[in-house]
């Protein structure tokens, strides 16, 4: 999982080469992956969402999953959300989110949960809603008012954030940690839901 703004299509395409090998996400991810940190992450986010590989989900609803070091040098960090789509508009709701992240040791959990619930919010914005728009003569999208954005009615249901603390090791930024995972889950879930793979945002409305 390297971290960079590409990172929601690494962790989209990991998604799309786990299908291709009918090979569960999370288990896929493990499968290829040698650092215990990161396996961890994956195995604790996966634990406590509760993940069931190959569950058949009532149509319109969808879980994903996604994971990432930051910038290969900060937080680890790993997703899991269920989401759910409405066919004729492309709306998506975001249901039950669970992530768990491992910073390095923890001085102020509160600080770091607090982040990357913020994260998670502020990525779920970008996903699915925000956009610069114009017309032939200008940009449209000029204000709060006009530039589109999430809204208290599309929160996620409910954010669980998991820390794991290591005493004695290097502390590792957590800024930023969420965003990139967060991009992709979205996406993941949205192709579970629907079994349309969007590689462009937004990733609601009429592109869905």
């Amino acid at each position: 999982g390297v971290q960079t703004c590409a990172l929601p299509i690494f962790e989209s395409f990991m998604d799309e080469l786990a299908l291709a090998a009918n090979a569960d996400p999370v288990a896929f991810r493990l499968a290829h992956l040698d650092d215990p940190r990161g396996r961890d992450v994956i195995t604790l986010a996966a634990q406590k969402f509760g993940w069931q590989p190959g569950v058949k989900l009532p149509t319109g609803h969808g879980v994903g999953f996604a994971f990432a070091q930051y910038k290969n040098l900060m937080a680890y960090f790993a997703i899991a959300m269920e989401v759910s789509v409405e066919p004729k508009t492309g709306s998506v709701q975001i249901g039950r989110v669970v992530a768990a992240c491992d910073c390095g040791q923890l001085v102020n959990p509160d600080g770091a949960r607090n982040q990357i619930e913020g994260g998670i919010i502020q990525a779920a914005s970008w996903a699915m809603f925000e956009q610069t728009t114009w017309n032939a003569q200008n940009i449209t999208s000029y204000d709060w008012s006009t530039y589109p954005i999430l809204r208290f009615s599309s929160v996620p249901t409910s954010i669980e954030v998991h820390m794991i603390d290591r005493p004695g090791m290097p502390f590792l930024g957590v800024g930023e940690a969420s965003q990139g995972p967060t991009s992709a889950v979205i996406a993941n879930a949205i192709a579970n839901a629907t079994g349309k793979r969007l590689r462009n945002t937004p990733l609601t409305g009429e592109r869905l």
